[in-house]
């Protein structure tokens, strides 16, 4: 088995685990975290295929550096929604959130 396959499986891994925790998670908090997974498995899938196949390894890089900047843009703006909807509805509970008033 090559490093490129194991590297892969590891994303694939992260990927799974990720997409587990947003279906499985009731909190907003939790599904940030599994969207973050989710994330850092697309970085670990774009650096290890630059680095271990004929591709420009820069330019794996800087898309590895692309998905980190999304991934830290993204918790900002998640966690900022989370601060407003726990003052507005006093949880974090997706449940809690989603019903419509009346």
């Amino acid at each position: 088995m090559s490093a490129l396959t194991l590297y892969q499986l590891v994303a694939l891994v992260l990927l799974a685990v990720g997409l587990y925790g947003i279906v499985s998670r009731r909190t907003l908090v939790g599904m940030l975290i599994a969207v973050e997974l989710m994330l850092n498995g697309a970085g670990l899938s774009i650096v290890a295929a630059a680095q271990l196949t004929d591709a420009n390894a820069t330019l794996g890089q800087l898309g590895t550096l692309l998905v980190m900047g999304l991934a830290a843009a993204e918790a900002t703006l998640v966690l900022a929604i989370i601060v407003v909807v726990s003052r507005r509805f006093g949880t974090t509970e997706a449940a809690a959130v989603s019903t419509l008033k009346e």
